[in-house]
């Protein structure tokens, strides 16, 4: 036989053992005998292993759900955001968003027409419809902090975000803009897995979930107003809303009567791409945000110079507190650090998420710099959305040890109630 056309093999019988078993060849001292690690065949082998970690990677993608704890962050994160939000906002809430306006109705009717913006409350002017959407919404926050029946209090939470930003898009300041841009990745995501009423419920102890009598009966009372929407006021989110509702009702269906049909498996493995495409573009899009702001203010002579930071500390509207203003500002040699500073690490930021280390550490200085900002220049809702948004990139190991710490504390703090109770209990007898 023949391995190449001009090269010959034959083949040796293997040499016996006493025992009968067969020895291995003893190897060779031929240097040209020995295998080469850099030659054709071990390209082969490297190529092939690449080739199938690749595939494997894509299998995980697309069928597993990745960064679940990351996902529960994000999701109390900005829940707990839009839920202060609109209770400081709530004695002024008419003013802000409601029949009291001065952005009128028609003026936003208008807006909307032309920006294509998505608001339910320009479908009516009256109270009672303001005062309906706008607690509706701090209902949506508190129920997707706590976690409970996520896929529906996702999407109420984006609907509630949308009608309260795009009403008056002039009231809020930057930290509106990313709640506003998060809220619709953060509906196609898993975020109720783990740290959620959905993943105690999902838990060792529950029973039967396949008869899920809340869920279904939450899923049909979704289904009237989005009926009555689409008929009075169409408009494209509200197809987008409907293929939600249709194929959560179709999950639900397989799940019941289904559950090991391929579809139902089709549609889990299609959740799980969603929520991880949706992952992964919360993170392009926290990189985007401080590339593009790096960006621009490096083109600032005031950014420059590094003079920036002082203007900015001298408007009364950033100056929450005088003497701590003036303190910090008074160090010029600071002032200039600070703008350097931010400008490198915003720009450079995405480029440190290739080495672990390197980004853990600005990501820690980043969330001090947002906490300085909120309490040197007074604007905290800014600066809590992007600590939420930074907390995509914490190690999951971080959050794991964080989780079991929490744990513990929990567990001490119940013993202690129950021996407290315990010694009541024995005082009172």
């Amino acid at each position: 036989m023949y391995e190449n056309r001009n090269t010959a093999t034959v083949s040796v019988p293997a040499p016996q053992s006493p025992a009968g078993g067969v020895t291995a060849p003893r190897p060779s001292s031929d240097p040209a005998s020995q295998p080469s690690t850099s030659g054709r065949p071990g390209t082969r082998v490297t190529v092939r292993q690449r080739a199938g970690a690749l595939v494997s990677r894509f299998i995980a993608f697309t069928s597993r759900t990745q960064s679940p704890y990351q996902a529960a962050v994000i999701r109390i994160g900005y829940g707990f955001f839009f839920a202060c939000y609109l209770l400081r906002e709530w004695p002024n809430r008419r003013v802000l968003f409601g029949d009291h306006n001065p952005w009128s109705l028609t003026m936003a009717r208008t807006l909307t027409a032309d920006t294509h913006a998505f608001t339910v409350l320009t479908w009516s002017g009256g109270r009672w419809w303001f005062e309906l959407v706008y607690h509706g919404a701090i209902a949506a926050a508190v129920l997707l902090m706590l976690g409970w029946r996520t896929r529906a209090t996702a999407v109420l939470f984006l609907v509630g975000v949308l009608a309260i930003e795009n009403r008056s898009p002039f009231a809020g300041d930057a930290g509106d803009d990313i709640i506003r841009i998060m809220a619709v990745y953060l509906a196609f995501t898993r975020c109720g897995q783990v740290w959620s009423l959905d993943a105690r419920r999902r838990g060792p102890q529950a029973g039967d979930t396949r008869n899920d009598r809340t869920g279904a009966a939450l899923w049909l009372t979704l289904g009237p107003p989005l009926m009555w929407a689409s008929c009075v006021h169409w408009d494209g989110w509200l197809g987008i809303f409907w293929v939600m509702w249709g194929l959560q009702g179709l999950w639900f269906a397989l799940n019941l009567w289904a559950p090991r049909h391929a579809m139902r498996s089709l549609l889990d493995s299609g959740a799980a791409m969603l929520h991880n495409c949706a992952m992964l573009v919360i993170a392009a899009q926290v990189c985007l945000i401080y590339a593009s702001a790096g960006l621009y203010k490096s083109q600032g002579t005031k950014w420059q110079d590094g003079s920036a930071v002082y203007y900015a500390m001298h408007l009364d509207l950033f100056r929450p507190w005088p003497w701590l203003t003036d303190l910090v500002s008074g160090n010029m040699l600071l002032v200039f650090l600070l703008c350097y500073a931010t400008v490198i690490m915003q720009i450079s930021f995405p480029f440190t998420l290739m080495y672990r280390k390197v980004k853990n550490v600005l990501l820690a200085v980043m969330i001090l710099e947002h906490i300085g900002i909120a309490v040197v220049l007074g604007i905290p809702f800014l600066s809590l959305a992007m600590i939420v948004s930074d907390l995509v990139f914490l190690p999951t190991a971080l959050l794991i040890w964080s989780e079991g710490r929490c744990a513990v504390l929990v567990r001490l703090v119940r013993e202690r109630h129950g021996r407290y109770r315990g010694e009541q209990c024995l005082q009172g007898a």
